[in-house]
């Protein structure tokens, strides 16, 4: 029987990255020791970070006139790119300032990842199958109305409700088997939304305290792995991607957060977004030698 495929409904951005001595404080100006532009959005990252798990994946996303650099890369890094389409918006890109010590500051201009309309979502309506996965975040449109086409297909749906935002988080969570958050969004939810619809298995990550993970039959912690931090920008995208890609395997939530716990280690100890996500393989290696 075949894996289930994952959908990814999510941002495509150009990511300029910039390493700086400490993160500016409002009204200072600093100059930056290091620049690079590279592929990044947190439905990319995802998207990236499930495949190099070793899953199938096709994204669904926009990008603008001059954003064509960034399907060819999604493709090479062994994504399905054939549902991301051309706008007249520009591509969405992000403005990202790394300290010394690896903790990021981000702004970022949506761009087209914010031009979607209901035709962009045709494909999940008519070629996503039962049992496979969709998984989203808060940095595009329409996430409501994609997580209702998936669950009406027979998809389980994961979702990352990052940036956070109270509206789209409550009308996206009626639609969810998974919400994924860090320890800020969860707070932000709880004191927007408060109680969450039954159901539905809640994973927090939290830096170097680990992650849990809550669902309405098993609770549990999966501790952080001890590495030394060189750039943070993408770990909780590499931790959803690789989260996403083992449930798909059929694995136990103990293993699943396991995988994805040691792909997000990696990812930190090394400078940029997609294109610094590791393989399977170098996670695998990793997991054997701790």
């Amino acid at each position: 029987m075949p894996m289930p495929k994952i959908w990814s409904f999510g941002s495509i951005n150009a990511d300029h990255a910039y390493r700086v001595p400490h993160i500016p404080a409002p009204g200072e100006t600093i100059a930056a020791r290091e620049y690079s532009l590279g592929l990044g959005g947190k439905g990319a990252n995802q998207s990236v970070a499930a495949a190099k798990a070793g899953a199938t994946v096709a994204h669904v996303g926009l990008i603008g006139p001059e954003g064509l650099w960034a399907k060819e890369r999604l493709a090479a890094l062994g994504v399905d790119t054939q549902h991301i389409m051309q706008s007249a918006t520009p591509t969405g890109h992000a403005i990202i300032t790394v300290d010394e010590t690896g903790e990021n500051a981000i702004t970022i201009f949506p761009g087209a990842n914010r031009a979607f309309a209901d035709a962009q979502l045709q494909a999940l309506a008519t070629e996503a199958r039962p049992g496979d996965l969709l998984i989203l975040q808060n940095e595009t449109n329409l996430q409501a109305e994609a997580a209702r086409i998936a669950v009406k297909q027979g998809l389980t749906v994961l979702y990352s409700a990052a940036p956070f935002s109270a509206q789209a988080t409550s009308e996206v969570l009626p639609h969810i088997s998974l919400l994924l958050l860090n320890e800020i969004e969860a707070a932000q939810l709880n004191a927007a939304v408060g109680t969450l619809p039954s159901g539905i298995t809640v994973v927090v990550t939290k830096g170097s305290s680990g992650a849990d993970w809550t669902s309405p039959d098993q609770t549990l912690h999966c501790p952080v792995f001890p590495v030394k931090p060189v750039d943070t920008t993408g770990a909780g995208d590499t931790f959803a991607g690789y989260l996403a890609a083992a449930i798909a395997e059929g694995q136990s939530p103990e293993a699943a957060m396991r995988l994805a716990s040691a792909a997000a280690a990696l990812k930190v100890t090394r400078k940029g977004t997609a294109d610094a996500i590791p393989s399977r393989a170098e996670v695998d290696a990793f997991l054997a030698s701790v």
